[in-house]
């Protein structure tokens, strides 16, 4: 199973869902995107299930030597999440990543401001959360994501992706009431390898699918409910 873009992934994301919500699988249910990706798919999500859409932020931890190779995430005001493992094999301790904490933290605040544009984050005691990203590969910023929604008292926690790594869903399977993945590839190697079309949103893409058009002569269409995305 491919996918041509994450707005067509968002569509197929959403029938799956729309039918637990009809059997009464998912009451009362608001949806939070992982941005940047995430959000193109999460906006279809929230428009078949005729729920509110707001983003949950999570930074990936990098190694200070090697930004890229993530070795933890961090979420909302809580604790960073580490992998272990991956501390011990590369020989750092926590005082190591302390200024990339830091400076994670910091953009993760920007982008709270950003995307909420003064909004306060949703109410989600006794709610369904539905957690939306476009794939889902380790599953360490899903994790920090739904551990942050878990601590403020949802009903349900429900994590839902278009494509995962069997390993990434399995390791999550503690940390979600449900965890709904369409394509669940035994070769899998990245999220982006599984859409035709992978481009990076921007911030303003992110707007876009955050606060649509509304009312006669709006069309929907542009980065966020379009074709373009993600990260």
């Amino acid at each position: 199973m491919r996918f041509s873009d994450r707005r067509q992934a968002g569509r197929a994301l959403a029938r799956r869902l729309r039918t637990l919500a009809d059997e009464g699988a998912l009451p009362d249910p608001v949806v939070l995107a992982l941005p940047r990706g995430g959000v193109a798919v999460a906006r279809e999500v929230a428009d078949a299930l005729g729920a509110p859409l707001d983003v949950i932020v999570v930074r990936k931890i990098g190694a200070p030597s090697h930004e890229e190779f993530a070795v933890g995430a961090l979420a909302g005001d809580g604790v960073p999440l580490f992998d272990p493992r991956t501390l011990r094999m590369l020989g750092l301790d926590l005082g190591d990543l302390t200024a990339v904490v830091e400076r994670e933290r910091a953009e993760l605040r920007r982008r709270e401001r950003v995307y909420r544009q003064g909004r306060a984050a949703p109410e989600l005691a006794g709610r369904t959360v539905i957690v939306v990203d476009d794939g889902l590969a380790t599953g360490a910023t899903a994790r920090a994501a739904l551990r942050s929604v878990r601590r403020r008292a949802p009903a349900r926690t429900v994590l839902a992706v278009p494509v995962c790594s069997p390993e990434g869903a399995a390791s999550l399977a503690g940390e979600a009431d449900d965890v709904v993945c369409l394509h669940r590839p035994a070769g899998f190697l990245a999220v982006g390898e599984w859409y035709d079309d992978f481009a990076q949103l921007t911030d303003e893409d992110v707007l876009a699918a955050l606060h649509p058009p509304a009312g006669p002569g709006a069309t929907g269409e542009g980065p966020g409910r379009g074709g373009a995305a993600g990260v």
